[in-house]
């Protein structure tokens, strides 16, 4: 059994996470400043839950000691805002980060493992991406302060005898989403079910790994990686399923499903943005090859499109189940 420390654990993944964790008796702790995360999603989940700031760095020295690991998910997730406030990922992300390798090492914890994202490629014009590809050129806020995270988890790993394991995810869905794409066109249909409004034109292709399998990854590649790697090393790893799936694809798979929950009599009209972006920093084209964790026996149970379709199903069943609460 180990002492777990998961940054975010209240929010989409670090909630699957930390009940994975606890249903291995491990002893885990969170610590989440619910801006995203929500109580609601550990419920009946036996751990210890402290709303806190990663920001503030005695905050996170006192939840860090005693741990074993550390499980660093916390950051804005909504890539959007980094357009209109560009401190937003710098001090969410970047600094949050360095509290957190900074407190590891005050308090003699050498272990995380890192929430990363495939936006540090940018626009790679080699797809699918491999880990080794470069120059890193990331055009969002969200990336950049995720690919500044990567290079202090290794700066600390190579000065403070840490073992640092990285993992670029590919677009993770799932329940219980609190925001992407999925959960942003339930919404709206549950508002207006004669209409969905679709931002960019829908030619938008990415990876797509559900929820399940992404924690599944991270549990093995905390055992199977981090825990045979030697002091002072980082490694990083592509998180990704087999395939893309286009945002028109996930639109008309969404339209479809609420309509069947609502059992309403008509289809709803799909309206298209014009160009390829959904907003300012986002990649129209991402698509990760995923082989170097393949190759050390992981396996996802979900390709991109079978991902995209189970995770549609679950979300519109929670906004239906839960209405009131957005899902």
């Amino acid at each position: 059994m180990a002492k777990v420390l998961v940054t975010g654990g209240a929010g989409f993944i670090g909630s699957r996470l930390v009940r994975r964790l606890v249903s291995e008796s491990h002893q885990v702790k969170v610590i989440d400043n619910l801006v995203l995360g929500r109580e609601a999603h550990l419920e009946g989940v036996n751990c210890e839950f402290v709303r806190g700031d990663l920001r503030n760095l005695a905050t996170v020295e006192d939840v860090m000691r005693g741990q074993n690991v550390v499980f660093h998910l916390a950051a804005n997730s909504d890539i959007s805002q980094g357009a209109a406030r560009s401190d937003v990922d710098l001090e969410n992300g970047t600094v949050a980060t360095w509290n957190v390798l900074e407190a590891m090492r005050r308090c003699g914890v050498r272990d995380i493992v890192f929430a990363s994202t495939s936006a540090v490629y940018g626009e790679a014009a080699v797809k699918p991406t491999p880990e080794g590809y470069g120059p890193l050129l990331p055009i969002s806020f969200y990336g950049a302060s995720k690919l500044a995270c990567e290079a202090l988890i290794s700066a600390f790993a190579h000065n403070c005898g840490m073992r640092g394991l990285v993992f670029r995810f590919a677009n993770v869905v799932g329940r219980p989403a609190t925001h992407g794409a999925i959960y942003d066109f339930t919404k709206r249909l549950m508002a207006e079910p004669t209409k969905l409004s679709v931002l960019g034109n829908g030619t938008q292709k990415k990876s797509y790994l559900h929820v399940e399998d992404c924690v599944d990854a991270m549990m093995f590649g905390w055992r199977s990686i981090l825990a045979q790697a030697p002091a002072g090393s980082a490694e990083i790893f592509n998180l990704a399923s087999e395939g893309v799936t286009q945002v028109r694809d996930i639109a008309e798979c969404v339209v479809d499903e609420v309509a069947k929950a609502l059992s309403a009599a008509g289809r709803a009209r799909i309206e298209f943005g014009e160009g390829d972006r959904g907003w300012v920093g986002d990649v129209p084209f991402t698509w990760l090859d995923g082989s170097k964790l393949l190759a050390l026996g992981w396996r996802p149970a979900f390709n991109s499109g079978d991902a995209v379709r189970r995770a549609v199903r679950e979300v519109v069943e929670d906004f239906v189940s839960t209405p009131r609460k957005g899902g």
